[in-house]
């Protein structure tokens, strides 16, 4: 059974920095992407970064220049260390791993970033 594990989130004033983690454990499949999304309150879920096997990275327009995703391979996990964050970055934000043709396709349960004026 996949789990994908989620750490990091929490309160920072505007400006500040957090550093969010993403373990993936009992997948028999390759992982080919590893990212993250986030949903405000009343919003839609949004992409924020993605990184595929090939090291191939695609950010949101929102969070370009600021926020950086990586990953360790030989540990399955995917960190995004997220810097000048504004009050508008506050959201749960979820963990996601997929293959390309989705048929393994599994979410995390989502971790709260708050960015305080």
């Amino acid at each position: 059974q996949v789990q994908l594990v989620e750490s990091g989130g929490g309160w920072v004033q505007a400006g500040g920095s957090l550093r969010l983690s993403c373990a993936a454990s009992g997948s028999a499949f390759r992982i080919n992407v590893m990212g993250w999304h986030r949903q405000a309150p009343g919003k839609q879920r949004e992409l924020v970064a993605t990184i595929a096997s090939g090291g191939v990275r695609n950010y949101g327009d929102s969070v370009k220049g600021r926020f950086t995703i990586s990953t360790d391979n030989a540990k399955n996990t995917v960190y995004l260390q997220m810097n000048s964050l504004k009050p508008e970055d506050t959201a749960v934000y979820y963990c996601n791993i997929y293959t390309y043709d989705r048929r393994y396709d599994y979410w995390g349960q989502g971790t709260q970033v708050t960015v305080s004026s």
